[in-house]
């Protein structure tokens, strides 16, 4: 199967409102190779390299812990709701009925982004749906600028980089749907500004703390396991 015709078989699946995981498996070639030709679509469909945001929610309580430029204007609805686990969606314009989700959940205290879903094609109601879904865990969520997205996210992933993590295999396809970063976070990750770990149900508890001891001394940083 050549470039073309490979292109126009994803553009028909995305249409079809398929994940780039589902086409990836339904032409038998690595995600890798589907997720530039996804993009691509996606520039065309609205004729610009930065498709419309249609809204951008973060979890009330986002904030805690957390230093944020008072200059940036950023509110926290319910601050100290949360702790250090901050859920982020994103929807751009697809076509002119449908848009693009992609969602990241961002450990803002230690290990980065631990997860992220997307790109996934929905409708309005779809999308209230998933959104009552996606922070179902939290006392709720509030619209915020696609900015404080950018600088959540990316800045997350900038400060776990620095203690020894990587984001989630999963940012990589999702990561677009948050526009250009320029680095420079207008945020203090960590708890009160110093690393802090709290085991998750999913972790390696101990390859943390051992990558934490790589560039940390024990009274450097914070930690709470199950162990």
């Amino acid at each position: 199967m050549d470039t073309a015709e490979l292109q126009n078989k994803v553009r028909e699946l995305r249409l079809q409102g398929r994940s780039p995981k589902e086409i990836a498996r339904a032409l038998k070639v690595s995600p890798s190779v589907v997720a530039p030709l996804v993009r691509a679509i996606a520039a065309e469909s609205t004729g610009t390299a930065e498709p419309e945001v249609v809204g951008c929610w973060v979890n009330v309580g986002w904030s805690a812990g957390l230093g944020v430029d008072p200059a940036r204007g950023w509110v926290d609805e319910q601050p100290g709701t949360a702790e250090g686990m901050v859920s982020v969606l994103v929807a751009r314009r697809h076509t002119w009925d449908r848009m693009t989700l992609c969602g990241y959940l961002v450990d803002a205290y230690c290990l980065g982004v631990k997860n992220a879903v997307g790109p996934e094609v929905c409708d309005d109601r779809e999308l209230r749906r998933y959104r009552e879904y996606f922070f179902g865990e939290y006392a709720g969520w509030q619209e915020v600028p696609i900015e404080l997205a950018r600088h959540l996210v990316f800045g997350s992933i900038d400060y776990a980089r620095k203690l020894g993590f990587e984001p989630h295999e999963d940012f990589a396809p999702a990561a677009d749907a948050l526009g250009k970063w320029e680095g420079d976070a207008a945020i203090t990750f960590g708890r009160d500004g110093k690393p802090f770990y709290m085991e998750g149900p999913y972790d390696d508890a101990a390859k943390v703390l051992r990558t934490l001891r790589r560039s940390l001394a024990d009274d450097e940083f914070d930690y709470v396991t199950g162990g």
